[in-house]
């Protein structure tokens, strides 16, 4: 099944601007264009997009991928909280070393909190991707492809 791309309207990019508020206390501007497919995946990509007929592309990915929506909220990418995390002033999770190497990992791994739902996972002054705290348990969402099997210091 082809996925299509689709430019959000304002209305639509206002959604995402108020879960990434309510989400993380982000409340920059960002200058991008949002654009969805039909499996909820964000992306964005320079506003020259929009002189581009879409409708005539057959392609399924577009700019950089920078969250899903899903469970009525936006789980960013690993590059989505890079981009919120500077400026989000809450749902920050803090981890330590051994939490790290767990997180590049890919486990889930229980954590003491008071967070819940989507967070902005951050080692030392980096942020690291997004996770989601449920019962007490930091859900891991780094892509297969991307976790490390062996974590060198």
């Amino acid at each position: 099944m082809m996925q299509h791309l689709k430019i959000l309207n304002s209305k639509e990019q206002k959604n995402i601007r108020k879960l990434l508020k309510e989400e993380f206390g982000f409340e920059e501007t960002l200058e991008y264009v949002f654009l969805i497919n039909n499996k909820q995946r964000v992306y964005i990509i320079n506003r020259d997009i929009e002189r581009v007929d879409l409708e005539t592309l057959r392609i399924d990915a577009m700019g950089l991928y920078f969250g899903t929506l899903e469970g009525g909220g936006l789980r960013l990418s690993i590059e989505g909280s890079q981009i919120i995390g500077p400026k989000a002033n809450k749902n920050i999770l803090e981890i330590n070393d051994k939490q790290f190497e767990l997180w590049l990992k890919g486990v889930d791994f229980e954590i003491e909190t008071t967070l819940l739902g989507f967070v902005l996972v951050k080692y030392e002054k980096e942020f690291v991707g997004c996770g989601r705290i449920k019962n007490d348990v930091l859900m891991n969402f780094v892509p297969k492809a991307r976790r490390l099997t062996v974590v060198n210091k």
